[in-house]
């Protein structure tokens, strides 16, 4: 099945927001590509761990903003 998204505003770069309502925080990187179901991929990184990581931009776009 295509999802169809619009092209990710670079505005959510540097933002941070976290896997679902009891995941772990995360900061927005960078919009890497899109891909051919119509998602884009974009890089986090995870603040407790450390680790970076490609995310679906559909599942961030459902993910609660951290302040």
């Amino acid at each position: 099945m295509k999802i169809s998204q619009k092209i990710p505003d670079e505005s959510i770069i540097g933002q941070f927001r976290q896997l679902g309502p009891l995941g772990p925080a995360y900061q927005i990187k960078k919009i890497l590509k899109s891909l051919n179901d119509g998602d884009f991929l974009v890089r986090i990184h995870l603040l407790e761990s450390g680790e970076e990581t490609d995310y679906r931009y559909s599942h961030l776009k459902n993910d609660p903003e951290v302040k």
